[in-house]
């Protein structure tokens, strides 16, 4: 039962031998496309979290059984509503606490982020716990909340 283990997803040419006890050989040549590891998989958080004037709040997501880092194209899927986006902070915090900025107080008096951001995370390992945080700067009673966040890489 012969196996090779391929450091990278591509295209390979695959040759095998097979000689008996009596030298007699066969070899069969075939194409092997090795995928890469695991694929892109999604991890969500439903939990609704509510988002106060002056507070920062985080929603947390657990990434587990992966090997590697995360992709230089990995999409982070905000769904926030609140009714003045223009007070609001949202990053990505990255298991060894990076922090990556997703929206910054921009967006003035516009309700709601739906939105899908594409960041640059290859310098991250995929495990471990990573988290929206959102901080609204403005203390009027104009809250809101985290409906749902993703993760795809």
């Amino acid at each position: 039962s012969p196996s090779k283990t391929y450091a990278a997803a591509g295209t390979y040419s695959v040759k095998l031998t097979v000689t008996d006890n009596g030298g007699l050989s066969n070899t069969k040549t075939q194409s092997v496309t090795v995928g890469s590891s695991g694929g892109v998989q999604t991890y969500t958080n439903t939990t609704a979290v509510p988002i106060q004037g002056e507070v920062t709040v985080e929603s947390p997501i657990t990434v587990s059984g992966r090997t590697g880092a995360a992709s230089a194209t990995t999409t982070v899927k905000v769904n926030i509503s609140h009714t003045y986006i223009g007070d609001l902070k949202v990053d990505l915090v990255a298991p060894d606490n990076s922090v990556y900025v997703l929206h910054n107080r921009t967006g003035s008096s516009a309700d709601n982020i739906y939105t899908t951001y594409t960041k640059d995370l290859s310098t991250e390992q995929l495990n471990g716990t990573w988290k929206l945080r959102v901080n609204d700067n403005y203390g009027e009673a104009d809250d809101g909340t985290i409906d749902n966040w993703s993760i795809a890489f």
